[in-house]
Parts: structure tokens; sequence; C-alpha cells
């Protein structure tokens, strides 16, 4: 036995001893469009983002495609919404007349290169965020070893009716430094586990970043959204292809795409996702 340990303990430091570092000659493969649209019913500008895929060793940024026309349409209430390319970005005005409705269905309409492209969703309920709380952690009382302040998200799942799916991000201070992202299910991880019920509390405490908690001054916002069955499928499989490693890593896999080219014999492929959201805020500084 005494033997058998030595040959493992002896394999393992062959193993590790060394690294070598291999140049792999990767073919760059093909670009596509790429569409990153999410409307939500919150007032402010709303913003699709269009660019084009670049290959997994290129450190660039994506390339912006500016010449498309990309058109919202409220198919509830046949109001029509163009979106203007500026700033690197196509948006919409709406910081006096919010768009996203609940319970209206949209199409989103994109004409590029002489091709139309469209993809649909429904934007469903969400409910408030009751409140934001928050526990101050020594380094020997957390889990993860950091002093600060622990938040806790607290909301509760609307009951009745179809299953609702959320998706919850967490920022530090402002939105433009996200945090965290969560994935629910009625407020819990799966279809048919509750209703109506309070979010569960790994998911209400997933908002605080264990490796670096919050400090004082600091805020902490959080932003609950309301997602189709479909859009919440896409964003757990991107979560989990995002952040994929380790021994046990999901392998990677092609994430499929919701925008269909509408043109006959059409031959040009877009990817990305076109959802709607709407949306629950509630923010607490620390102090």
């Amino acid at each position: 036995m005494k033997k058998l340990s030595l040959f493992i303990i002896s394999a393992l430091a062959a193993l590790t001893a060394c690294e070598d570092k291999i140049d792999l000659d990767i073919a760059p493969g093909k670009s596509f469009p790429v569409l990153d649209a999410w409307i939500t019913n919150e007032a402010g500008p709303q913003t699709i983002k269009f660019t084009m895929s670049v290959p997994f060793t290129d450190n660039n940024p994506a390339p912006i495609i500016n010449d498309a026309a990309i058109t919202l349409f409220d198919l509830t209430n046949g109001k029509s919404y163009p979106f203007a390319f500026k700033e690197n970005a196509y948006t919409y005005d709406a910081t006096a007349n919010p768009i996203g409705v609940v319970g209206h269905a949209y199409k989103l309409h994109v004409e590029y290169k002489g091709e139309i492209f469209e993809a649909y969703d429904t934007l469903k309920r969400v409910p408030p965020i009751d409140s934001i709380t928050l526990k101050f952690k020594k380094k020997e009382e957390a889990m993860s070893g950091k002093e600060g302040y622990y938040a806790t998200m607290h909301a509760k799942d609307i009951e009745g009716g179809a299953t609702d799916y959320y998706w919850i991000r967490s920022y530090r201070s402002d939105t433009t430094r996200r945090l965290r992202d969560a994935f629910s299910i009625d407020g819990s991880y799966d279809e048919g586990v509750s209703d109506g019920a309070i979010f569960i509390l790994p998911i209400a405490e997933s908002i605080t970043d264990f490796s670096k908690p919050f400090q004082l001054d600091e805020k902490v916002i959080v932003k609950l959204r309301s997602v189709t069955k479909r859009s919440h499928e896409f964003l757990t499989q991107v979560d989990q292809q995002v952040n994929a490693g380790g021994l046990f890593a999901k392998v990677l896999e092609n994430v499929k795409s919701n925008v269909d080219n509408t043109t006959p014999s059409g031959k040009t492929k877009i990817l990305g996702w076109f959802g709607t959201s709407a949306v629950s805020r509630a923010e607490k500084l620390v102090k």
C-alpha cells in the first residue's frame, strides 16, 4: 500500500512539475452578424447592439455593424418604433413613453445587406422587489473568507397563472458595473416546485459577489427581470458556456438564436437573441 501511494504521488508530481506552452494554429472560421436586443418596460433609452463575431483567439473588439435598419413592432397595439444608429448602437429614446407593456407581443424587424430578419417575444409579468437587507460578516464568519456586507434580495413570486421565469442581475454602485447573474423559475430553480413563494435563499443571496462583498458607501442595485421560457433557456445556456471551467466543465456547444432569415433564398445567418422583460428595481446604500 505504501509503495502504491508513493507511485501515485510520484505520478502526480510528474504531471504537474512543468508546463509547456503550446501555440495552436487555429483557423479563424466564418464571421457572423450578432444581435443583442433586449427591450424592457423601463423609461429611458432602449439599446440594441449589432456586431460581427470575431475568432476565438482574436482579442480585438467585435466590429460594429452600422448600416442596418432595425424596427420594433408592438403586435398587440400596432405601434412601431424605429431604432436609429447612434454611438455604436441602435437606440430608441423611451424616456417620456416606455415602449414595453406587460402582456404585449413584439416583433423585431432587421433589414441588413438586402435580407430581412425577424424575431418574436412576449413581455411577461414581474413581481416587485420588497427590500434588500445587508449583513456584515467578519473574515472568519464568511464562507468566502472575505470581510464585508452581504446582501439579500427579498421578493415573492406571482401566484397563479402560468409558470414565471426570471433573470436577476446585480450591480455595484451603478448599472455599468455588473456583478452577478442568477436565474429562477417561480422563485426556485425548477418548474413545479413552488408557486407564489418567496425566492429561495440561494437565489436571494446571489446578488453579492462573494469574492468581493459590498463595503461602506457602496450601493447595492438589483434588477429582477421577467423573461419567457425560451429566453430563460437561452440565458442559462449562455451562462453555462461563459462560466464553464474545471474538471467537470460542460462541453462547449453552439447557442441557438431566435432570429430567423425570412428572405426567400436568404443565405445570411444572424446569431444572438431578441428578448423582452418587465423590470423591478431596488437599491440600498451600505452605511
